[in-house]
């Protein structure tokens, strides 16, 4: 790298002109839930946008050390570790590896090492560095902004993200959007408006969010009840069109909710994004998971998120994912997997403890059928939770899909002999 650098330091490279609404990039999303989706992104609207975003809300300044730990060839890494701060002349870091290796000390060693002042990364990270014991007090690093991203953050993690790994003076910025919306869609503006753990905060500068029901009705902020979020207005980074696939779009992100398919004008066809979310009286959002993810329970939705969390407050447990299974008198029934922190055995102790905690905080209506207690969760190399494998495995289905994506394909056997109490086989 150092060679590459010396040999093209000082150089330029002539721009060449192009219509803002010029497709810049392609980028493919949702492979793991139907036929791969190709967001098509404009010159002009989104690297507007990302710049704002990174701007204004990211906070980021030209003398910033921005490092976000998502790859570049996804679009957190694409908006938010490439096109977003470069464009601000900020320094951004790109690190080749998990963060876990050697030991799960390595983050602050080399957020000390290179003087990082706002570091970006996604829940799955932060849990995995809290269960592996990572101790950033022992580094001298100063953090002004910490973000997440990726998928809803437990109010547990949240807290030992700001108290350990921001030593209390950092920002913790939630944020949510998608592959499809370029940029933040939610979070709250750093130093100006207050942080609330798991919650994602309001909506992002110009962004107005909305939540409805079934049937299109808005659902007020603070009564507690979950939806879909939408978005009322149109914004520059949003995704120019679904490449080769227009109607795809229009049917997949819009059609839903629309108030008059004939119409052209933009009120009339707010974006609905495919996730559930309840909204306080403040007007932050907490996102609860995709809609596909909230478990109908007698008529009552429970989102995922909610009970996850309440299972990631008991001592010892280090991962928690929650999944339907089909029930004959209530519909569906909450089935809890958890994985434990090291130094923690299995018990019936534990499961019964993590039963009561969900029991407790959200209600009897969410007690989990069963609580099982896993080695591992099926994660995909981003480290995401595989969960409609394990909705399979509680399902008794062995159709599990593709699972060349997970880390070790093996953790399904052995999940399914602990649910079964016998060896998988086709």
């Amino acid at each position: 790298m150092k060679d590459l650098l010396k040999e093209h330091r000082g150089k330029k490279v002539p721009y060449v002109p192009m219509p803002a609404e010029a497709p810049l990039f392609i980028m493919y999303t949702s492979g793991s839930t139907g036929k791969p989706k190709g967001c098509v992104h404009s010159i002009g609207g989104y690297l507007a946008y990302v710049a704002g975003t990174c701007k204004y809300m990211h906070d980021v300044h030209p003398e910033d050390i921005l490092w976000c730990t998502a790859d570049i060839g996804w679009i957190t890494g694409h908006s938010y570790v490439v096109y977003g701060p470069l464009a601000l002349g900020a320094t951004t870091l790109i690190y080749e590896g998990v963060p876990t290796y050697p030991d799960p000390d390595r983050p602050w060693r080399i957020a000390e090492r290179y003087g990082v002042t706002i570091f970006h990364t996604a829940p799955t990270a932060i849990r995995l560095l809290k269960k592996l014991g990572s101790d950033p007090s022992k580094y001298d690093y100063k953090f002004r902004i910490l973000v997440t991203v990726g998928e809803p953050i437990e109010p547990e993690v949240w807290r030992w993200y700001y108290t350990a790994v921001g030593k209390k003076q950092a920002v913790v910025l939630d944020t949510w959007w998608q592959t499809e919306t370029g940029g933040w869609l939610c979070a709250h503006l750093p130093g100006v408006e207050p942080m609330k753990p798991g919650s994602t905060g309001p909506g992002a500068l110009g962004i107005y969010p909305v939540i409805y029901d079934e049937n299109g009705n808005e659902i007020p902020p603070g009564s507690g009840k979950a939806g879909y979020i939408c978005i009322k207005n149109p914004w520059p980074g949003r995704m120019l069109t679904i490449w080769k696939n227009p109607e795809r779009m229009i049917k997949g992100y819009y059609e839903k909710f629309c108030k008059n398919k004939e119409s052209k004008d933009w009120r009339d066809w707010p974006y609905i994004a495919g996730d559930a979310a309840t909204c306080d009286k403040r007007g932050y959002f907490r996102i609860l998971g995709r809609m596909d993810d909230i478990i109908n329970v007698a008529g009552h939705r429970l989102g995922t998120k909610e009970i996850e969390s309440a299972a990631l407050t008991v001592e010892g447990v280090a991962e928690a994912a929650v999944v339907p299974k089909i029930d004959e008198l209530k519909g569906h029934v909450p089935d809890l997997y958890i994985s434990l922190k090291d130094g923690y055995e299995p018990s019936p102790e534990i499961a019964e403890k993590v039963k009561m905690a969900v029991r407790n905080i959200i209600g009897p209506i969410a007690t989990p059928a069963h609580v099982y207690i896993v080695p591992d969760m099926p994660k995909t190399r981003s480290g995401k939770i595989m969960r409609r494998v394990l909705a399979c495995i509680s399902n008794g289905r062995k159709d599990f899909g593709d699972l060349t994506t997970l880390i070790d394909p093996s953790i399904v056997e052995k999940i399914w002999e602990i649910v079964h109490g016998e060896e998988l086989t086709f």
